[in-house]
């Protein structure tokens, strides 16, 4: 919504107020007019406004509702949260009887919605506490209320020949039948005219099928085009001699056909044509080519100089400088083996300077794309609590780091990885020098909440913990949610759970890192992926296979390892933007993902091996954020921060459909019997939501008010299925 643009330093004041409600069977109406002061300095400004409030519900005949009851507002504030860019508004105030009806002269039955007239009809007030009640257009007088007039049933609808009557609340409408189209006047219908397809039947002018193909467009009038190998303007078109562009190998012979060409090495060469070799050796370059053979067996002039054998370099490569083995003169060449102009010097003299590389861009380190990778998460400007690496000049990590205001500070290796034993607490900074060796393994703190009893509970990522939260049956037993594991520094998105284990993993993009943890007690944090991540967010255990599967938003690929770490391999690399959620069905083999590319977003799936990748659900979807795959009822459901939609589908796309169209700002969500848990960004919490109703039936808002982000079910079994 939109506020009243105020001044800077302008302050609002909104003194002490009460507003009457009348009460009716069905409805509740207030009539309100307020004074409010702008104060800016010694300067006030009174405004006032009327407010106008009709609250209908469905009553209940045992309720004996008071005839009127007084709203006293004793104190009014407001508070504004820069983050989330939302206005609050609240107020302290009581409801009570109004027991002085001196003060409240009566009111006709039409503004405090006492009348008797039906919801379709309009209550016309009279003199004092007198009424009517009135239809409006397009409806007819029915007792108390008024009845909707079927204008096309009773004849009273002007629709014109070739239509169809639609009957519609107070009114009508003409459509056309199939087959017809509203004429110039928008009153009758005529027939459509059938466009014909010269493309079909004929009667383009195009050249030959062979030679050119044709385009219908709209208007009737088509396109010609040549096809591949042909050139002109679509009507006329005649056969390129690719031949004329040298296209095959120098060792190759070029033979142009209509529309085409092909290559065939010469007698003594082997190949396809674009590339020869001499007999059975492997590939030369062109440089080791004219080493090996001479030029004279081969047509066209030679790049470097008659009768000159050329230098090449290791990788084949010619030589920048160029000198004649039996002359003496000298010049350099370009990477095709031409001189290049100006550069030849005489027999004796000294040698031209040759190869000076051209600047190229740098390509972005580990460090400073991880940099990016940060400050995009932190929406560009991070907090002074978060944490952002510290890259060089050259981009490589600073060997000292800190963690924003802290005072925290410790030594990093080459690839960033903090060095043990050198962290220092706030007011020393330890001595760091770039050469000290890395660690095989990066520390992790110690869990400091023993593990959880046994029974099923929600595990959800928030920030630098990670929280537990019990269920009774599916309620949310939140006395007793309790932070399970302290990771000072990292930033947990994904989250999962093995069953055959009982141990947790989560991805943390300020470390990088995928890690895991058991639940046995005295387990401590195990980093099991620690390089070759920017942004690792999702996250999905495959208990059958031992198996993890994971999505990394700054390298736009999807990886899968086993579980402690090996075997890495990646899946996907290709045609994924934004890719977050990722959810697997172990019995069937199956793996979903979620891509919130504003551009295009969609849900995608394949087998655990890669194979089968295919487009599951690209319509109607904004921010899919939230992914999870039920193995009890068989359904893929995902929760949209775009549209607001809670939707589920069969594993094959089939049989959609929307259980909740209200969501606020879901970030993630797990599937357990009959409800849905979801992470919100807009609450700070965990929203519990009926799978049969779609009603909400449960929230969980931690103390500490910060946003939440991966979540899963921990049973105390796992599921069935081999």
């Amino acid at each position: 919504g939109q506020v009243p643009f105020l001044s800077e330093n302008v302050t609002v004041r909104i003194a002490p107020y009460k507003e009457l409600y009348h009460y009716s069977s069905s409805a509740v109406t207030s009539y309100a007019y307020r004074e409010y002061v702008l104060a800016a300095g010694t300067a006030n400004q009174t405004l006032s406004y009327r407010l106008h409030q009709n609250i209908t519900f469905a009553g209940c005949p045992y309720a004996r509702l008071p005839a009127r009851q007084r709203l006293s507002v004793t104190r009014a504030f407001a508070l504004y949260d820069g983050q989330e860019h939302v206005l609050r508004y609240a107020l302290a105030a009581r409801v009570g009887s109004a027991r002085d009806d001196a003060e409240n002269p009566p009111v006709n039955p039409c503004h405090d919605s006492t009348h008797t007239c039906e919801a379709t009809a309009r209550c016309q007030p009279g003199a004092g506490m007198e009424y009517t009640c009135e239809c409006a257009a397009g409806y007819r007088r029915d007792g108390r209320g008024c009845r909707e007039v079927d204008e096309c049933a009773e004849g009273l609808s002007q629709c014109g020949p070739f239509t169809v009557c639609l009957n519609v609340p107070g009114s009508y409408r003409c459509e056309c039948r199939s087959g017809y189209r509203p004429a110039e006047d928008g009153q009758a219908c005529v027939p459509v005219a059938l466009a014909t397809d010269p493309c079909e039947d004929g009667s383009h002018p195009c050249a030959p099928g062979d030679r050119a193909r044709c385009l219908p467009r709209a208007g009737g009038r088509p396109a010609c085009e040549c096809l591949p190998g042909y050139a002109g303007d679509g009507i006329n078109c005649s056969d390129v001699d690719e031949c004329a562009e040298n296209p095959c190998h120098l060792a190759a012979t070029c033979y142009n056909t209509p529309g085409s060409f092909s290559c065939r090495c010469q007698p003594g060469y082997e190949g396809d044509g674009f590339q020869c070799t001499h007999g059975s050796m492997q590939r030369l370059t062109p440089c080791q080519h004219e080493q090996l053979y001479p030029r004279a067996v081969l047509p066209g002039p030679s790049p470097v100089g008659d009768g000159h054998v050329p230098q090449c370099d290791e990788q084949g490569r010619y030589r920048p400088l160029q000198c004649h083995g039996s002359t003496g003169h000298c010049w350099c060449v370009d990477a095709a083996g031409q001189e290049i102009a100006g550069t030849r010097t005489a027999p004796g003299s000294t040698p031209p300077r040759c190869g000076s590389p051209e600047p190229t861009e740098r390509p972005r380190t580990m460090c400073e794309r991880w940099r990016q990778s940060l400050l995009e998460h932190y929406g560009g400007s991070p907090r002074s609590d978060q944490y952002v690496p510290q890259c060089d000049a050259g981009g490589d990590f600073t060997p000292l780091q800190c963690h924003g205001d802290s005072g925290y500070c410790w030594c990093v290796d080459e690839s960033g990885r903090e060095i043990q034993g050198t962290r220092s607490e706030p007011g020393s900074t330890p001595p760091c020098l770039p050469s000290v060796a890395p660690p095989s393994v990066r520390p992790s703190p110690r869990p400091d909440v023993s593990p959880p009893a046994t029974g099923t509970f929600l595990l959800y990522a928030q920030g630098q913990q990670i929280g537990y939260l019990p269920l009774n049956g599916t309620r949310l037993q939140k006395e007793a949610a309790k932070t399970l594991l302290s990771l000072h520094g990292s930033i947990v998105v994904g989250i999962d759970y093995d069953c055959r284990e009982k141990t947790i993993y989560w991805t943390d993009v300020a470390g990088r890192t995928i890690s895991r943890a058991s639940l046995e007690p005295g387990a401590e944090p195990e980093t099991v992926i620690s390089s070759g991540l920017i942004s690792p967010e999702g996250l999905a255990v495959d208990h059958l296979r031992r198996a993890m599967f994971w999505t990394d938003s700054g390298l736009d690929k999807i990886e899968r390892a086993r579980l402690d770490g090996s075997e890495r391999r990646v899946l996907f690399d290709t045609e994924l933007v934004n890719p977050r959620a990722i959810a697997v069905d172990p019995v069937r083999g199956n793996l979903y993902w979620t891509d919130w590319n504003r551009e295009a977003p969609k849900i995608e799936t394949s087998t655990v091996n890669g194979a089968n990748r295919r487009v599951l659900v690209n319509k109607d979807i904004g921010l899919p954020n939230g992914l999870t795959f039920d193995p009890f009822s068989k359904l893929l459901c995902w929760a949209d921060a775009g549209t607001k939609h809670l939707e589920c589908t069969f594993p094959d796309g089939t049989g959609r459909r929307v259980i909740q169209n209200n969501l606020n700002y879901p970030f993630s969500i797990i599937s357990y019997a009959n409800h849905f848990y979801h992470t919100d960004w807009r609450r700070d919490g965990v929203i519990a939501v009926d799978k049969e109703t779609g009603s909400f039936t449960d929230e969980y808002l931690p103390e500490q008010r910060s946003h939440l982000y991966g979540i899963t079910a921990v049973y105390p079994y796992c599921p069935g299925g081999k």
